[in-house]
């Protein structure tokens, strides 16, 4: 049997299994496929038909490779990579995401999963309204007399964030919750002792209330790698 017959019943088989649409886009109103919502089903299927997929990546693309086990026939999956650019995002939290969204994309590609096409969400185009009027400019007022200023003015005060504050300017979704978990990976790492783990979780405890509103098992995720962390330094 070919891999091509394998993955093709794979995909009916998939197609058989009831899953949930974990993933939810509050601004488009539509809920979408996260990986932990099929990959373990997937897993399952491919280890019973004998098929192995992989992913890599380089700089220019990625590819998920499917494998026939028994005779070695190959089926390769290709996307271009693209990088994924938040607003005060760390560059690690931006590779994270890219490297996410593109295991996604690929296995969704291969296992024929659809979803909500956000092209068809997006909000009408309106019309340009039209030019508004010219209107006599106001008569100048008379020159007022400065004020005076203090001799010692204050300047403004800027305060930095610490080393443990997570910032993420990210829409509240899939692509949310991949940057928070890799930027509590991320300090995770920075961390030297049980107290800079306990400092880094109350200074960012909005943030992790935020992804357990989200997405409950990752939160779930991230809360033992805080306890394997701490672990680790007794």
């Amino acid at each position: 049997m070919s891999v091509h017959k394998k993955l093709m019943q794979a995909r009916v088989k998939l197609q058989s299994v009831e899953m949930k649409k974990s993933g939810l886009n509050k601004f488009a109103g539509y809920t979408y496929f996260e990986l932990g919502d099929f990959i373990p089903h997937v897993q399952v299927i491919f280890n019973d038909l004998g098929l192995c997929g992989v992913v890599t990546f380089n700089i220019e693309y990625a590819q998920l490779c499917i494998t026939d086990v028994e005779d070695g026939t190959v089926i390769v999956i290709t996307s271009p990579m693209a990088a994924a650019e938040l607003k005060g995002a760390h560059p690690i939290q931006n590779l994270g995401a890219s490297l996410s969204y593109q295991r996604r994309y690929l296995w969704m590609a291969a296992m024929e999963l659809t979803e909500h096409d956000p092209i068809d969400s997006a909000p009408p185009v309106e019309a340009p309204k039209p030019a508004a009027t010219q209107t006599p400019a106001p008569a100048p007022k008379p020159a007022q007399k400065p004020v005076k200023q203090r001799p010692d003015p204050i300047p403004p005060q800027h305060v930095e964030p610490d080393r443990w504050t997570i910032i993420i300017d990210a829409p509240d979704d899939a692509t949310w919750v991949d940057m928070m978990v890799a930027a509590n990976d991320l300090k995770i790492s920075m961390a030297e002792s049980a107290d800079h783990l306990k400092e880094m979780f109350q200074v960012n405890k909005p943030q992790y209330d935020k992804l357990k509103s989200l997405n409950a098992s990752v939160y779930a995720d991230v809360i033992d790698k805080f306890s394997a962390a701490k672990r680790s330094f007794f």
